[in-house]
């Protein structure tokens, strides 16, 4: 990446959305960032949070450095008009790396589209790595972004899934998470769910991703021995947690700080048994029985962003993609 010191190259939505990386590669991406970090060789502090009084907006600061690729990047992530309908609100997040060994700047971009694959990354690997010996049916809830892609990164981590459920109420979501099942998987098929507590019932590995207005609650009476529950969004109730065998956070100050949904009634959340990257690094394993309920956590750490934004900014730049910009001249 040559490059001098008063240019930035600017990547935007359009030209990371042109860009073709396999579910594998970001996969392989994110694993790799995590298991970094797990050998002391990445910094991942803990985010800056901004939040009126009023709550109309919540501001974050990420500040991170990958040990793997030798770069620097800072996030930022902006969002107004929390209490609006979602297509009403506004939301602008960005990454800015910088070289670490020649002291330059890489690239900045929009981080959206590296948010939303990075995300079912990460469940699909807490998936793997929590699911029970055997796991083959997998239920989504929820059809916005991350229900979309949850399907094809757990068949991309488990191969072995061969029964896959949704539960979901909007018909457009239904139809973008068959279709982009199709895109990756063409001989796949999802069986959209009526019942959610049967569905829970029989499923091994359940990810929920629904939004913050959800009715979808799971209660951990509705876990089968040797179920994985992974939260991203929403979906599960707080029993889920409260009553696991074991507990799996990519990170447990995350979880302290954005699982507050979750507390008891004692505002009180339990202890965190691993973290992802531990597990990863295969120091210890997530479960210790088949028949253990195990409940995991899914909040984005900032490695995984730099990391699969500096891969996306080496495929940009081999491209020619993105406008350079005299920014310190």
């Amino acid at each position: 990446m040559d490059r001098d010191d008063t240019t930035l190259r600017v990547l935007s939505t359009s030209d990371l959305a042109g860009l073709d990386i396999s579910l594998t590669d970001v996969v392989d991406t994110v694993e790799q960032a995590y298991r970094t970090l797990a050998a002391g060789k990445s910094d991942n502090p803990r985010k800056l949070t901004v939040r009126p009084a009023d709550g109309h907006s919540v501001s974050y600061a990420m500040l991170g450095r990958d040990g793997a690729r030798n770069v620097v990047a800072i996030k930022t992530s902006y969002k107004h008009g929390l209490h609006e309908s979602r297509d009403r609100q506004h939301y602008y997040t960005t990454l800015t790396i910088y070289d670490d060994v020649t002291g330059l700047p890489v690239a900045m971009m929009d981080c959206s589209r590296i948010g939303s694959l990075r995300t079912p990354a990460v469940s699909a690997l807490l998936a793997r790595e929590c699911a029970t010996p055997g796991a083959s049916t997998a239920l989504v809830i929820g059809t916005g972004t991350q229900g979309r892609l949850a399907l094809p990164f757990l068949l991309t981590a488990l191969p072995e899934l061969d029964r896959l459920l949704l539960s979901g109420t909007h018909t457009d979501g239904i139809a973008a998470v068959r279709s982009e099942l199709a895109r990756h998987f063409p001989d796949r098929n999802v069986e959209v769910v009526d019942d959610l507590k049967v569905a829970a019932r029989e499923a091994d590995v359940i990810v929920a991703t629904a939004g913050g207005h959800t009715p979808a609650a799971v209660e951990a009476d509705w876990l089968k021995p040797g179920a994985a529950a992974i939260l991203v969004g929403h979906g599960l109730a707080p029993s889920t947690l409260h009553r696991a065998d074991r507990v799996i956070a990519t990170s447990e100050a995350q979880m302290q700080v954005t699982g507050t949904d979750m507390a008891d009634a004692d505002g009180k959340l339990p202890p965190v048994d691993l973290e992802l990257p531990v597990v990863l690094s295969r120091v210890s394993m997530a479960r210790t029985s088949a028949e253990q309920r195990v409940f995991a956590y899914n909040s984005g750490l900032v490695v995984t962003d730099i990391a699969l934004g500096h891969r996306f900014a080496e495929l940009a730049i081999e491209q020619g993609l993105g406008a350079e910009v005299s920014l310190w001249k």
